[in-house]
């Protein structure tokens, strides 16, 4: 008997383990988001990031200093475990963001981990209009 429930409990773990999405012991991937560019003060060099949940990310988000940008995420924000964010060498631990803004050149990492599947929006406040906007998608 005492071997049937450890065979059971041994296959019953190898199935979870074997289908699970993420695996946090691997390095987190790299994500950038480039506010400005010598081109245009409005460029984002890019406006779709696909993810998947359990999967540890590092977003790099920076500022040319040309506008001052307002990142806007507000739900993909409350759907993501951040593990940590560091801004110029300073580490700062805190379990949500609603907004992250620049008034100048500037770079901010956020170390991250999805955890709920779903499409989010982002936008730089009051630049919508300039084509500022993009989108999460978490599978």
């Amino acid at each position: 008997m005492k071997f049937f429930l450890i065979s059971t409990f041994a296959c019953i773990l190898s199935f979870s383990v074997t289908f699970a999405k993420g695996d946090l012991a691997i390095r987190a991937k790299k994500l950038e988001l480039k506010l400005g560019s010598e081109k245009s003060d409005y460029d984002m060099s890019q406006k779709v990031f696909n993810m998947e949940t359990g999967k540890a990310y590092r977003l790099e988000i920076s500022s040319m200093g040309f506008k001052e940008y307002e990142l806007e995420a507000e739900e993909f924000f409350r759907n993501i475990w951040i593990r940590s964010i560091e801004i110029e060498g300073v580490e700062i631990d805190a379990p949500i963001l609603n907004e992250i803004e620049f008034e100048r050149e500037g770079e901010i990492e956020i170390k991250f981990v999805p955890i709920r599947p779903g499409e989010y929006d982002f936008e730089i406040e009051r630049l919508q209009n300039k084509g500022m906007v993009g989108k999460f998608i978490v599978k």
